[in-house]
């Protein structure tokens, strides 16, 4: 069974930064790509940023690029997200995801990642 666990959620001022993490146990991590989705309240979840596998290939939102830096640390078995220039409408729960063992190639679409974890608030204040 895969567990994933995010930290790193808070209050920030706009403006500012804020790195996440989500530490994945259960299963070797650096055997599927993996991303990161938000949902704010009222709204749909929706897509962050993804990485492949090994990492050498990334994906971002229109919204989040330029802005975001997705990465993962496969020794350590962590995913991350480095957020700067944060805006108050970055304000959502932030969630995990990754897809099944042995799928490495990034996706946009949720319902393409199998295990996700419970999330972490973030909210930027104006």
């Amino acid at each position: 069974q895969v567990k994933l666990v995010e930290s790193g959620g808070g209050l920030v001022q706009a403006g500012g930064s804020l790195r996440v993490s989500c530490v994945a146990s259960g299963r070797t991590f650096s055997n599927s790509a993996a991303g990161w989705f938000r949902q704010a309240p009222g709204k749909e979840r929706e897509f962050v940023a993804a990485i492949s596998w090994s990492g050498s290939i990334t994906g971002y939102a229109d919204s989040v690029k330029g802005r975001f830096i997705i990465s993962r640390d496969n020794d350590k078995n962590t995913l991350y997200l480095q957020m700067n220039s944060l805006k108050p409408e970055d304000t959502a729960v932030y969630y995990c995801a990754a897809r099944r063992r042995g799928v490495y190639s990034i996706s946009y679409r949720a319902d393409e990642y199998a295990y996700w974890g419970q999330g972490t608030q973030v909210t930027v204040s104006s």
